[in-house]
């Protein structure tokens, strides 16, 4: 039986792994080299070995109601999309109401992490760590959960590009970059194109004399604002567009996306078409770039070829002399060095894990590396769900399939992700957001039964199946329960538009317009109802109150809030 478990680092996901281990009554022991929680959400002013980092201006791209825990909703004034800091501010939050500061060693950092000699009978391993005197200690324990996250160990892909010896300007990675003022009046290229290049090219484009932005293959992009400015996650993730993706085929769901964006800003026009359709791979969730483009302050250019002494040399064989520096957006190396060297047997040297979390070649599973994946949806739930079922697993209440068929999951996981990844470790690395959390769920045994649902409280199986896929839906029911979950789903739009309440508004004419949908439908019923009625047929007795009834209900629930 699994008692004392390892949590390595306190930001978001070691809380969450905290907090559910005290839940399932095991004894979490965190270690977090720094001096406070937070980890990747602490802003800090210079980059620290090790530990990763982030810019000042960084703004979250999900919104607070899909990526908030499942058992504690952000507070009702916190904006739609928050800063780090007010993000950092709800992780303190959550420490402090589940009382899981007790359990963190700070300015406490995990040197090793080692299969005990009787591994094969106990499943232990041996932690070593290094305090803040530099006193070393060798720790048993019964379980590992690795928290550390892959973003401390920034790509710079120097080496691969000619010239770069005897260029004049700045070469430095995203992990460096803290804000645009040292830029301020430069010609500056930015390498690479994910959600980090697109915020730093765009915010160093309003202050720079120039900024190109190098993209290897280009991307979808879109805001964070959906119809009528509401939150783009909360409407586009839900088990309805689930259900229609498997359902339609995907020529047609691009085509209609595709052509959506378009509509916005036509792709093409303005250098961002891409090779792949928009449901191969993630967007590049930005609000400013095209504006940036359309002024032409920031100019979109093929990937970058070779340096020359005071410009670079981009694919197409465009030269851009007289450039002060080149940010590298080129994601990181998710390397965790205080493993054993096994379970690094990737072809590549990376991690092999089944689902993302175990490592199949233990012979014990009471190992798992939490978050190390990508997916279109919201991080912290997934983790969430994450930690919940590796706690299972490590409690012996829930079982791995065998390693062999743990292998040749992870192999057909890894061939449908290579026809959207090309290469293969990003291939590896990515996950379907809805449909992983729900097989973690159906796991723990917290996945909502909908059909049970429909039949006990079918106004809240509208909102579960129709409504935005927030992570309440899974304490409705099962290990974890929580009685507050049904009024946070019904409550969800009500957090939504609290932020927004900043001024009084002018009120709309009372009553509402029978050409609305909900209005024909109520209209369509009375006239039926009104020509049944008056034939007084007996057999429509309580036939009004039924009708009644389902009038106030699609009033009530026509929209997802």
């Amino acid at each position: 039986m699994v008692c004392r478990v390892a949590v390595v680092g306190a930001g978001s996901s070691g809380l969450a792994c905290i907090k559910i281990c005290v839940d399932e009554g095991l004894e979490p022991v965190c270690f977090e080299s720094s001096d406070d929680i937070g980890g990747l959400w602490r802003f800090k002013e210079a980059p620290e070995p090790q530990r990763a980092s982030i810019y000042r201006s960084l703004v979250v791209n999900t919104s607070k109601e899909m990526m908030c825990f499942s058992d504690y909703p952000m507070p009702d004034d916190y904006p739609n999309y928050m800063l780090h800091s007010q993000l950092l501010q709800y992780l303190s939050l959550y420490a402090e109401h589940f009382h899981l500061l007790r359990y963190i060693n700070f300015q406490t950092t995990v040197r090793s992490v080692t299969q005990r000699p009787d591994f094969s009978l106990s499943g232990q391993w041996d932690v070593v760590t290094i305090n803040r005197d530099g006193e070393e200690e060798r720790l048993v324990f019964d379980a590992v959960l690795v928290c550390s996250g892959p973003y401390t160990n920034p790509t710079l892909p120097l080496s691969g590009l000619t010239g770069y010896e005897t260029f004049t300007g700045r070469c430095f990675h995203s992990w460096e970059y803290k804000d645009a003022e040292a830029l301020r009046g430069k010609r500056v290229v930015v390498v690479g194109m994910g959600n980090s290049g697109g915020d730093i090219a765009v915010e160093i484009s309003r202050s720079s004399k120039k900024t190109f932005l190098s993209t290897r293959e280009g991307a979808w992009v879109t805001g964070r604002m959906s119809t009528n400015g509401l939150p783009l996650d909360m409407m586009n993730i839900s088990r309805r567009i689930n259900i229609l993706k498997l359902l339609l085929p995907q020529t047609l769901i691009n085509w209609v996306v595709e052509r959506a964006l378009n509509q916005k800003y036509d792709h093409r026009l303005y250098g961002l078409q891409p090779r792949h359709r928009i449901l191969d791979r993630g967007i590049l969730i930005n609000d400013g770039l095209p504006g940036q483009i359309l002024q032409g302050a920031l100019v979109l250019k093929p990937n970058l070829k070779a340096f020359v002494e005071t410009g670079v040399v981009f694919e197409d064989g465009t030269v851009e002399e007289n450039i002060d520096a080149v940010v590298f957006c080129t994601g990181y190396n998710g390397t965790f060095p205080f493993l054993p060297p096994a379970l690094s047997e990737g072809t590549h040297g990376e991690l092999t894990l089944y689902k993302r979390l175990f490592p199949p070649s233990l012979q014990h599973p009471t190992l798992a590396i939490i978050a190390f994946f990508r997916t279109s949806g919201p991080i912290m739930p997934t983790v969430e769900m994450q930690a919940r079922w590796a706690v299972k697993v490590f409690s012996g209440s829930r079982h791995l399939p065998s390693q062999e068929k743990m292998l040749e999951v992870l192999e057909s996981d890894r061939q449908r992700s290579m026809k959207s990844y090309t290469c293969p470790l990003q291939a590896a690395l990515h996950v379907d957001y809805i449909t992983y959390v729900d097989f973690m769920a159906k796991e723990v045994g917290v996945q909502p039964n909908l059909l049970a649902l429909l039949l006990r409280d079918p106004v809240l199986w509208l909102k579960v199946v129709f409504g935005p896929f927030t992570p309440y839906q899974f304490r409705l029911a099962g290990p974890g329960q929580w009685a507050g979950a049904r009024h946070a789903i019904l409550t969800q739009w009500k957090r939504v538009a609290q932020p927004f309440k900043t001024r009084a508004v002018p009120e709309p004419e009372p009553g509402q317009s029978v050409f609305s949908l909900p209005g024909l439908l109520t209209l369509g019923g009375s006239v039926i109802m009104a020509v049944l009625l008056s034939k007084n047929l007996p057999a429509l007795q309580g036939a009004a109150e039924f009708l009644e009834r389902s009038r106030i209900f699609l009033m009530d629930n026509w929209y997802t809030g």
